[in-house]
Parts: structure tokens; sequence; C-alpha cells
């Protein structure tokens, strides 16, 4: 009992702590410069906690990840900024123009953005998980969003439920608002990532 109670205030503590840096650096970079190597940095991390990897110095591999892949994540950026850029002039174009030709052209719209959103989700376990080009991250992010449905559920519905628990206990966001969110994310897409692997795996074997 005692050891479960240790274990448990252990993996809160390292959960906040993470948090916590992934806000103050975020920061660090203004905030807009700052946010996706700091996301980059904690996903690294948490992929290595998921992985058994929990020895790791929480500050040195974030501050070192930060550092290292403050350009490229930035890069990665740029197009987060450019796709939330287009939605929204979509959604406007959508508001403003109703009736006839505009309702036909809305539906797929909305199917195409709802894909593109999945696909977003993807890219930073992508590439914290692979060594890869950077067209070669946005392939493969949408590749396995394709063939995953069951997961795309599991991550939003799950990051969906613990973000309205944590809004019914504000302070908690706080400590635990990306974290936890990254926690799922991260894990649901290194199970995608594993089976993926695995069925590579089986068709190398029959060929």
């Amino acid at each position: 009992m005692r050891n479960s109670l240790f274990a448990a205030t252990e993996w809160i503590t390292r959960f906040a702590y993470v948090n916590i840096l992934w806000m103050a650096f975020t920061l660090v970079g203004l905030i807009i410069f700052g946010i996706f190597p700091a996301t980059v940095a904690m996903f690294t991390l948490i992929r290595q906690w998921i992985m058994g990897n929990t020895e790791s110095p929480v500050f040195k591999t974030f501050w070192n990840t930060y550092k290292k892949e403050f350009l490229r994540s930035n890069l990665f950026g740029l197009v987060f900024y450019l796709i939330s850029l287009l939605f929204y002039i979509n959604l406007q174009f959508i508001e403003i123009n109703q009736g006839g030709f505009y309702d036909i052209v809305k539906i797929p719209l909305y199917i195409f953005m709802l894909a593109i959103s999945l696909t977003l989700i993807y890219v930073i376990p992508t590439y914290v998980h692979f060594e890869l080009r950077f067209i070669d991250v946005w392939k493969n992010a949408f590749l396995v969003m394709l063939i995953h449905p069951l997961h795309n559920i599991s991550m939003v519905v799950g990051s969906a439920a613990v973000l309205y628990v944590m809004w019914m206990f504000p302070g908690s966001l706080f400590f635990f608002g990306g974290s936890l969110v990254g926690y799922i994310v991260m894990g649901t897409c290194y199970h995608a990532f594993k089976r993926v692997a695995a069925k590579k795996e089986k068709l190398a074997e029959n060929n």
C-alpha cells in the first residue's frame, strides 16, 4: 500500500512538474515561438515514460530538447498557424454564404477540416517518435490517422473528458492541463505506431 501511494505521488509530481515546464518555456518563447518547442519537449519526455524510461532527468531532457528542436518545431508551428488561418477563413465563408450551392459544399468542407484536424493531433507524436523528413512527418501522421479511426475517437473523447474534469476543478488545469492530455495523445499514438510496425513486420515475414 505504501509503495503504491509513493508511486502515485511520484507520478502526480512528475506530471505537474513537466506541465509547469511546458507553460514556463512557452512563455520564454513569447508564447507564439515557445509553444511548439515546449510541446515537443513535453511529448519527448512523455514518450520516454510510456516506453518505460522514467530515469531521465526531467529538466535536463526538457531543456536540451527545447533548444535542439526550437527552429524545426517552429517550422511545424508555422504550418499549424497557416492551417488555423485557413480554417478561420473557411468558417467565415460558410457563415456568410448560406443556401443553395454553398450548403452542398459545406459538408465535404467540414469533413476535410475534420480530417486535417485529426492529422494535426498525430503530427507532434509522429515527429518525436520517428526520425523523418519534414514532409514525411505529415504523410505518416495522415496515414496513421486514416487507418486508426478508433484511436482517433479514443484520443478526442479521452482528452475532452480529462479537460472537462479539470475544468470542474480549475486549479488542476495549471498543474495537469497539458501533461495529462499529452499523455493521452502520446499513449494512444504510441499504441497506433506499434500496431503499424507489427503489420509491417508481418508483411515482411510473409514476403
